[in-house]
Order: C-alpha cells, then structure tokens, then sequence
C-alpha cells in the first residue's frame, strides 16, 4: 500500500489512533457503508467529466491535503455522509494521485475482507452497485477503477459474463488504469487475468435481439443450446464482440454435427423399433436413402405385423419372403387379399417361422396350414380363428410335423373333429395351451385324447362345445392346469367341477358363465377347495346371496368374483362378500337388479380397495376417463 512506504504514513496511521480511541462510539458507520471498501472506487457519472480539470491538479497536491482529508473522515459521525465522502470524486482523486489509501484511516479490525472472485488462479474483480441510504443516483452504479476505469457506464442485468484472456498473455481490453501493470506482472508469473466485460443496456439489449434474430441464429453460445440476446450494440465491448464471433462460428461448426443421422445405428434402430410397419413403410422410409437402408434392417422384418392392412396380397408376402428369410412371427389377422399362394411361398422362404396368426382370414383353407406344417417345423404358435374352410387334413399334417408346437388356437373353426383333434394331440406333446369354441364336432373324446397326451397342457378351453361332464372329469390328469374356460358346457355338474378343482391344485382362473347347473353348493366347494383360485367367474349361473358369503367366508385367496347377471343376488350377499374377504378386489354385480345403486355407492365409499362393477358404476368410469383424456361434452344447442 502507498501510505505504507510514505514517509508520512506513520505518522497519519498514530494520529488516526489516537482519533479513534476519542471517537470510538461514532466508528459503527464503517459497518453500514459500502461493502467494497478495499477497492477505490469513483462513479462514471457526468460531474466526473465536467471536472477533470481539478482532478488533475488535486492528484499533484502535497501529503498535507491527505492529512487534511483524513482528519475530516474522522469526525464524520452518520453513515450518509461516510457514503458521500468515500464516493466524493475530488477526494479519491487526491488519495488516488498520493499513493494511498482511505484503509490507513480505518482500524483493520473493523474492516472486512475484500471482495473477490477467484477461480483456477485468475482473479476477476466485479462491480458491485451498493446502495447507500441518503445518497444520490449518481453513486447507484460502482465500477472498479483499477481493471475497468475505461469502462462504458451500463445497466447490470442477469447475462453470462463473457471474460476471457488475449492471446499474448495480457488482458483484451486493454488494462487500463492501475490493472496494467499488474496484468503483465501476472503474465509473467503464469496467472491470466480475466477483464469483466460490459454488460448491454436495456435499449442495446432490445436492439440487439432484433438484429440476430434477423441476421443470424440463435444457436446458443459455443453451440452449447443455450438460447439468450447476445450483444449487437456500440455499447458492448471489443471482447464481447469479438468472443461473440467466436461463438457464432463454433455453434454453426457444432450444428453441422448436430443431424440426428451422426447418431449411432444402434440407437436410430432403437428409435425406429417403436414404429409400426405401416409407419416405418410409409413415412420413416422415405425420409432419406440411409433411413431407407434402416428400416429394411432385418430385426424388423423378424417379427412383422401386417393385421388389418388391406394393401396386404400374395405378391407382398412373395417380396417379404423372398428378401426376408429370418422371418419368426407375423400376423396377417383380417387381410383380405392374403391368399393360399402368399402363406406358401411365405413358409417355403421362411424355415424359421415359429408364430403364425391369422383370424378371420376365410379365404385361406387347409393349402397354408400344411404349407406351414411341412416347411416350418419349428412352430410353437398357431392362431387360426374363425377360418371355415380349414379341416382334420390340415390338424393331420401338423400332427405329423410340428412336435414343438405349443400353442394353438382353433375356435369357431367348423370344419374341425374328433378325427383332427386326436391327431393332433397325439403329434404335439409339448402342447400348453389348448382353446376351442363353438366347434360343433369336438366331443369327450377330443377332451380325453388331450388329457392323455399333452401332460403340460396349462390353459384349456372348450367353450360352446358339446362336451359333457364325462369328458371334462378327464382333465383332473392335468396337474399343472391353471386356466379352465368351460362357459356354456350344456352338460356339466356340479360333481365334476368339484373334482376337478380338487385334483388340479394350481389352478388359478376358473370360468363357468352360462351354465345353470352351477348352484352354491358347487360355489362353496370351489371357495374351499380351490386353495391357489384367484379369478371366479358365475355369470348367469343359478346362485344366490349364499355362494357370496361362502367365497368372503372360506376363501383367503379369490381376488375377482363376477357374479353379474344372477337376478337372486341382493344386498346382502354384496355387502357380507365386501366385509369379509381380504383378498377381494373386484366384484360384479351388472345386472344384479336386486342390488340397490345406494347400498352400492355406500361400499365404493367404505371399501375403496375393491371395484364394484355395475352399470351406473361403469358409466361414472367411462366418464372419469373421457375427462382425463380431455373429452368434454357438448352443450351446443345445435348437437
């Protein structure tokens, strides 16, 4: 410090003491004033300007106007006129122009650590506007006079400050004032100071935006993306000019390498994954020759799915095939234009094929099924639903060749007998899953010709089929049997439920809608046999209030119970099933004209951890759902 190497400055610094000790109780105005007390600092005000004259002759006075100053700090008793007097001009002028500084007036104990901002060796030094109480506008704004003495007056707003070092070592704006020297001691010991650029006005700030965005993008600054006004105005400094530049011309390097094409195949394979066919056929495709080549990749023609696709023909399928011979499932449910030819050439092509699924599709007959049969002997899946022309030829060649199947679907196929059906169960071991509806041929000795030879079967159904009881008692052979659809059995006890819910102790669904026979009894079996039973379902079957209470009653493990549509169900039964199962989470009771809508609305309230299915319950769901998906109804008076 100045006053330290003065030789005046003992004697200022003693005779400052002894001011203190007799002033002590008027020294708290320190603790009030300014926060940068260590820093000179002056305002970039227009009196400055006016009065450069004086200054200069001020800064070439002797040590005593120092004294002088000094002596007259001393006695200032108020924070106000503390703030004046450090931000007067003409005073810091003369401390400035001696070498000296107001600290040697202020006990150091009393004065706070200076104000800096570090950071990997490079010292910023940041203006800091201090509001003082009783002092003018002028003062409002501070500005360090040591690094940015040359600095434009500006606004102070919340904008990155861009600071950055010249190539030669000094600061890029020049280092005016007492910084220079400093700027290039520090150059030489290995530490860059950074300037503090100016930040833009309000009015060059407005400006500003209207230029770039008409001239140039706003891309964000060194391609970062971060969106934000940079400075265009006279206002602004060289070196935000000139870092601005810089960033313009990186983030326009960086948006050439921000195409979603740079990213990895793998990645755009993820992404396009998530597209259906037609999408990836019809939109992704066209894009560009390099999305073209990605959505021929074979991953996506392994698994195809062309249901409900009427542009669907033989001719397509022949392409796909014949390019695509890694093909393991596809769907062609409800093409119309699929043909006999189509499934052959695709199965002649496509080995490998293991899933296979077309519903509805009646224009195909026993031709594909043994096309597929003999080609494809790797099928595990095999849905063909609703399709009248298939017959036992088709069941036979199956039977024949695909020992790995495990899945096979052939409701509502008419032509289909006990002929085919025990082929087929005798070729396919392996089978687990097993559905058949409404095939009007399938008798007992289907039922018992399964039973004997596919020891895996896990879901089977026969619903609508004219089997009887003698033919179901079969499947208590089944022990890992977990499903069982026998709705619409016209000729099913309440014997062979029973036993059959005994021997098979893993099973977990078991649904006799429609069949009459069924009473609470039968009900009061199942709840207390049925130790692995979560879904029951008795729609339209003769029971009443008694089989409810036994499944709350006996059963710790039944979590659905559909009980709609059975006319002697009340209250009761609904209100003692909620109170006394544990495991209950859905009840139906649609239909149950028995069942008042109140009592209903009272167990919605007092049991919230079950549904309770019935038609006004339904409809407040289906409305709750519309509103969240944003349906709202029309109160027009034209609807």
């Amino acid at each position: 410090m100045g006053h330290l190497l003065s030789k005046n400055g003992y004697r200022l610094k003693k005779r400052t003491r002894k001011l203190h000790h007799k002033k002590k109780k008027k020294r708290n105005c320190f603790l009030q004033g300014p926060c940068m007390l260590c820093f000179i600092v002056h305002s970039n005000s227009s009196g400055l300007d006016d009065d450069s004259d004086h200054l200069e002759a001020s800064t070439n006075g002797c040590p005593a106007a120092a004294s002088k100053l000094a002596e007259r700090y001393a006695t200032l008793a108020s924070p106000e006129d503390c703030s004046k007097f450090l931000l007067s001009p003409r005073e810091l002028a003369i401390w400035e122009g001696q070498g000296r500084s107001l600290l040697s007036a202020v006990p150091a104990k009393l004065i706070p650590p200076p104000v800096l901002f570090r950071s990997a060796g490079v010292s910023v030094t940041v203006p800091i506007p201090v509001p003082v109480p009783g002092c003018t506008s002028d003062y409002t704004e501070m500005v360090c006079k040591r690094k940015c003495s040359e600095v434009q007056r500006c606004t102070p707003c919340k904008q990155p400050r861009c600071a950055f070092a010249a190539p030669d070592g000094g600061l890029e704006n020049g280092g005016v004032g007492g910084g220079g020297g400093e700027a290039a001691s520090n150059s030489e010991s290995g530490h860059c100071h950074l300037p503090l650029c100016p930040l833009p006005s309000s009015s060059s700030s407005s400006a500003s935006s209207s230029s770039s965005s008409s001239s140039s993008p706003a891309d964000g600054c060194c391609g970062l993306g971060l969106h934000a006004d940079l400075p265009h105005s006279s206002d602004s400094s060289p070196c935000c000019l000139h870092h601005y530049d810089d960033c313009q011309s990186r983030s326009s390097d960086a948006a050439d390498h921000l195409s979603i094409n740079h990213l990895p195949s793998s990645i755009l394979l993820k992404v396009l994954s998530h597209l259906t066919v037609k999408e990836r056929c019809l939109c992704a495709s066209l894009v560009c020759k390099y999305w073209r080549d990605l959505c021929l990749d074979f991953q996506f023609w392994k698994q195809i799915d062309l249901s409900g696709l009427q542009q669907v023909n033989d001719d397509l399928l022949v392409k796909i095939s014949s390019r695509r011979q890694n093909v393991t499932e596809i769907n062609i449910s409800d093409c119309r234009g699929v043909h006999d030819h189509g499934v052959s050439s695709l199965a002649s092509h496509c080995p490998g094929l293991q899933k296979y699924t077309a519903y509805r599709c009646k224009q195909l007959g026993d031709i594909s099924l043994a096309a597929l049969a003999t080609h494809c002997p790797l099928l595990v899946k095999v849905h063909v639903g609703n399709q009248d022309k298939l017959t036992d030829a088709a069941l036979k060649k199956m039977g024949e060749r695909c020992s790995e199947l495990k899945d096979i679907h052939l409701g509502q196929c008419y032509g289909i007998s006990d002929e085919g059906m025990m082929a087929l169960a005798r070729g396919c071991p392996k089978l687990q899953r097993l559905y058949l509806q409404e095939n009007k041929m399938v008798t007992d000795q289907s039922v018992r010709a399964v039973a004997e030879n596919c020891p895996e079967l896990q879901f089977v159904g026969f619903m609508g089929c004219p089997v009887t009881s003698q033919g179901v008692i079969h499947l208590t052979a089944l022990r890992n049997l977990s499903v069982l659809d026998l709705r619409h059995i016209s000729e099913l006890n309440n014997e062979t439920v029973m036993e059959v819910v005994r021997k098979c102790r893993n099973l977990s669904s078991l649904n006799l809608c429609l069949n009459w026979s069924i009473n609470d009894r039968c009900v009061e079996i199942i709840a207390k046999e049925g130790r692995s039973l979560k879904e029951l379902y008795l729609v339209s079957c003769k029971i009443t209030d008694h089989a409810l209470i036994a499944i709350g009653q006996y059963s710790s493990t039944i979590e659905t119970v559909d009980a709609g549509w059975c006319k002697a169900i009340t209250d009761q039964g609904a209100t003692q099933i909620a109170q006394s199962s544990k495991s209950l989470r859905y009840l139906g009771l649609m239909r149950c004209d028995k069942v008042n809508e109140e009592t209903v609305e009272r167990l919605v309230v007092q049991y919230p951890h079950i549904v309770f299915s019935t038609v006004m319950q339904d409809c407040k769901r289906t409305l709750e759902r519309a509103y969240q998906m944003g349906w709202s109804p029309n109160t027009s008076n034209s609807s």
